[in-house]
């Protein structure tokens, strides 16, 4: 005979709803612990079954997220994963794991994830099966509806991070060595025009996050994202802008190009967009190619010319023009592309720094910087910096040291 989880979580509601008081959660677990130890079928449970269902229901009553709210407060857990409701998965110090929690009922899953859609103002079922949003700590969900998602619901929680990191981090991390970050470091300071490319979950935007708040204090930035995430810290004169999604009539919609296209108007220093997905391609090598030099971005992409083919086909997507055009394009707009990876067993960590040298025979032709090898780790190829326009431009600006280091 199970318990009946659902009598307690219900009698336990109407309970706290009928107090006239704000009910602490301490009263709250007492309540769930006494029905808890009352019922005819606790003596056939083990202490942990018993603690497992007296959370459940205080999770059930007192958070959104029910019984995945735990992993949502542990600082370490980085992702929450849900593959149906007897499937839950973290990652947690960079190792996936799966968890001995799961949902009684399927309808419980779909309960957290309606809760948390109406939160941000959007349903979710047969019709509109999908839902990417943002929580109001700024952590990214995507729930598919089990019409679409063979198995059940799936929910994914990528969780923000409530501190920054900052490149002392990434330096004990080992994602990047020091070398490196004192050369990313001046090419920001010099207004070079930095793309990141990786795969999902390779630190791309952790990666972005940190340059960003080597840019000068004193100029005026305009940041772009689907959803915000970047938290730039030592910039005052600072926009941030996000996309929004069309309400279920189809209007109301602000897209990442809409957005470009306004910043240009706002008298920006530097763009910031957090990631190239599609057609905005065409407006942000549009904003690299006008004089606003030092702008960032991120996009998925295997490899450094892999993401020159990707950048390559969403302009193509989005505009019929000559290929030689938009290699000309990519390469009068961005000077460096650096890009991440997640190896097994390290962890995440930056495989390539190159110079967007030019155009050779038609093709984009690239200088490696800095590569990583199995071994050895991230390291110096012992080629200069080409395009020297921009280093001659700021470079009053930058200790000479650290010029001549480039």
């Amino acid at each position: 005979m199970d318990m009946d989880v659902k009598k307690i979580i219900s009698e336990v509601r109407r309970d706290v709803t009928a107090e006239e008081r704000e009910v602490a959660d301490l009263e709250v677990m007492e309540l769930i612990e006494k029905k808890v130890f009352s019922s005819d079928a606790a003596r056939m449970f083990s202490h942990r079954e018993i603690d497992r269902i007296v959370r459940r229901a205080f999770y059930a009553i007192r958070k959104d997220l029910d019984i995945i709210e735990p992993y949502a407060e542990d600082p370490e857990v980085t992702e929450i994963m849900i593959n149906g409701k007897d499937n839950i998965f973290i990652e947690k110090n960079g190792r996936i794991e799966k968890t001995d929690m799961y949902f009684e009922e399927t309808a419980d899953l779909e309960e957290v994830i309606r809760r948390v859609a109406s939160k941000v103002h959007r349903e979710i079922n047969e019709l509109n099966p999908i839902v990417d949003a943002r929580l109001d700590d700024g952590s990214r969900v995507n729930a598919v509806y089990k019409n679409v998602a063979f198995g059940g619901p799936t929910f994914t929680i990528r969780k923000f991070p409530e501190k920054a990191y900052t490149m002392d981090d990434m330096l004990r991390f080992g994602t990047i060595t020091a070398e490196c970050a004192e050369y990313l470091h001046t090419l920001v300071l010099t207004g070079h025009n930095i793309f990141i490319s990786g795969g999902t979950s390779s630190g791309k935007t952790t990666l972005l996050n940190v340059l960003s708040n080597y840019i000068p204090k004193h100029e005026r930035v305009i940041v772009i994202e689907d959803s915000l995430e970047l938290q730039i810290e030592n910039i005052d004169n600072i926009v941030r802008l996000e996309c929004k999604n069309a309400n279920v009539s189809g209007r109301g919609g602000v897209t990442m190009r809409d957005l470009i296209k306004t910043s240009l108007r706002m008298r920006p220093d530097r763009i910031i967009v957090g990631e190239v997905r599609g057609r905005e391609i065409i407006d942000m090598l549009a904003a690299m190619n006008t004089g606003h030099d030092g702008s960032l971005s991120t996009g998925h992409g295997n490899s450094i010319e892999g993401m020159l083919r990707r950048l390559e086909s969403m302009y193509l997507q989005a505009a019929n023009f000559p290929i030689e055009a938009i290699r000309s394009q990519i390469v009068e707009g961005i000077d460096v592309i650096v890009h991440l990876g997640r190896l097994d067993g390290i962890g995440r960590r930056v495989l390539d720094v190159s110079e967007i040298e030019g155009m050779e025979s038609g093709w984009i032709k690239v200088n490696k910087l800095f590569g990583y090898r199995p071994g050895t780790g991230l390291t110096r190829t012992g080629n200069r910096l080409i395009n020297r326009e921009k280093l001659e431009l700021r470079g009053g600006a930058v200790d000479g040291d650290r010029l001549r280091e480039i």
